[in-house]
C-alpha cells in the first residue's frame, strides 16, 4: 500500500504511532484551553523537525515539562532549564524551552486579564471548525491569511515559536480546521464531535 492509497497519507500505514495519532487525535476539536496551549507548544517544538519526532518524544516531553501546567512552567529558572537540557527524551533547544516558559507567562497573562484561551482560539473561527474539502491531503495549505493574522496576534501577546505555518499546523491538529481528505473516514467523524 502506498501513501496515495491511504486517505491522509501523511500518516503512513506502516507507522502505528502516526496512524493512531491521525485516527484518534488529529483534527478532533479541542475545547480545553490548557490542552490547546500544550498542543501549540508541541507544534512550536516541532519547528525544523518532523512531527513523528515530537510524537515519539511526547510522553517524555510532557513528563519533563511537568504536564504542561503553565503555572509551574512560568516559574522555571536557569537551573531548571539546565536540568531539562540534560534530558535526551526531549527537544533540547534552549530557545524552544525559553519560548515555552515565556508562552506559559503569556497564557497566564491572558487568564489574569480575564481571557479564556479556548474562547480566544475558537473566536478566530467563530466557534466552529473551518471545514475544507480536500481531494488530496497535499492540497492543504501550509499557511493561510487567517493563520498569519492569528500568528501576528499571538506574537503581540508575547508568544514565540508561533509563526503562521506552525499556527496553521496546530489549527489542523486541534480541529480549528478540518483538513482531512474528503475520502478519509475521519473527515466526517471529526465534524460529528
Amino acid at each position: 500500500m502506498t501513501e496515495t492509497d491511504i486517505p491522509c497519507g501523511w500518516a503512513p500505514a506502516d507507522d502505528v504511532l502516526y496512524r493512531d495519532y491521525h485516527d484518534t487525535e488529529w483534527g478532533v476539536p479541542e475545547r480545553d484551553g490548557r490542552a490547546l496551549w500544550e498542543k501549540l507548544q508541541l507544534d512550536g517544538m516541532q519547528a525544523g523537525l518532523s512531527w513523528i519526532t515530537i510524537l515519539r518524544k511526547r510522553e517524555s516531553i510532557r513528563e519533563e515539562f511537568e504536564g504542561f501546567h503553565p503555572e509551574i512552567l512560568a516559574n522555571w529558572d536557569a537551573a531548571r532549564i539546565e536540568k531539562a537540557l540534560q534530558n535526551p527524551g526531549i527537544i533540547r533547544s534552549p530557545k524552544k524551552i525559553e519560548a515555552l516558559i515565556g508562552n506559559a507567562r503569556a497564557y497566564l497573562d491572558m487568564a489574569e486579564a480575564g481571557e479564556d484561551f479556548s474562547d480566544y482560539c475558537w473566536g478566530w473561527v467563530d466557534g466552529a471548525p473551518i471545514v475544507n474539502w480536500l481531494a488530496y491531503w497535499r492540497d492543504a495549505p501550509a499557511r493561510t491569511p487567517l493563520s498569519e493574522a492569528f500568528s501576528k496576534d499571538l506574537k503581540k501577546r508575547g508568544f514565540k515559536f508561533v509563526g503562521p505555518t506552525i499556527v496553521y499546523a496546530w489549527m489542523q491538529a486541534v480541529g480549528l480546521v478540518n483538513d482531512h481528505q474528503i475520502d478519509c473516514p475521519r473527515h466526517g467523524a471529526v465534524q460529528a464531535v
